[in-house]
């Protein structure tokens, strides 16, 4: 069964937490848990209820962002931290680095990139999870592993923004057997069957996605393709 992980989103902006939520519930391997205004309710928050990561802002009122993320760490909370900010100067990006944030999202910031943020999250979880004992290789991945997402290169005719929305139709549509025809998922998205063939290719390749052949079509054999567990 895929584990969920718990959100708590920290913005003194309603408007700007609102899309954070609606980014985050893009992907269904997380769940927002709370809504705080500024640092001071958010550390009272994460001491009462376990969450694993948190989309904090840096200018709020009482207490600022990076002035809650030093609170976390202080307090030994084992949340993960992604960084949301308007400012760009170089000191809040190397105080929030040197805290340890998993990332530091620019305002204003594409879906696309994060989404990105999200699958370093992730990326890291898996990384701890898969090294049960410690060795140099172990070690190296964990430490490199956000730096291979941010930076991933696919082949030529690959793009990270229409991969993003094939896997959010994967995400976002139900089916009784959880397989899905080439067809439909290229009417839904908005593409040629062809492009839809490449990307679910390299998607099977990749491991993320099975393939199978439906022989019971009467015609010609349709391809199906389901998410993998």
């Amino acid at each position: 069964m895929q584990e969920i992980y718990k959100v708590l989103i920290v913005d003194d902006d309603p408007m700007v937490a609102m899309i954070n939520e609606q980014y985050v519930c893009k992907n269904k391997q997380f769940k927002v848990v709370g809504s705080c205004r500024n640092g001071k309710d958010a550390i009272e928050f994460l001491e009462a209820h376990p969450t694993d990561l948190v989309i904090l802002d840096v200018y709020m009122p009482d207490m600022d962002g990076l002035e809650t993320l030093k609170k976390i760490r202080e307090k030994k909370i084992s949340s993960e931290v992604i960084m949301v900010t308007a400012a760009n100067d170089v000191a809040t990006l190397e105080d929030t680095l040197h805290l340890g944030v998993i990332d530091f999202l620019i305002k204003p910031f594409a879906y696309e990139r994060f989404q990105i943020a999200l699958e370093k999250f992730l990326a890291n979880r898996k990384a701890f999870r898969d090294s049960a004992i410690l060795n140099q290789t172990s070690v190296d991945n964990i430490i490199t592993n956000s730096t291979k997402i941010a930076s991933k290169e696919y082949p030529k005719g690959i793009q990270e923004k229409t991969l993003l929305l094939i896997r959010d139709y994967f995400t976002e549509n139900i089916s009784p057997d959880g397989w899905f025809s080439g067809e439909a998922i290229a009417e839904k998205v908005g593409l040629s069957s062809v492009t839809i063939r490449r990307y679910m290719n390299f998607l099977v390749g990749s491991g993320e996605v099975e393939e199978s052949i439906n022989y019971e079509t009467g015609g010609r054999p349709s391809v199906l393709y389901k998410k993998s567990l």
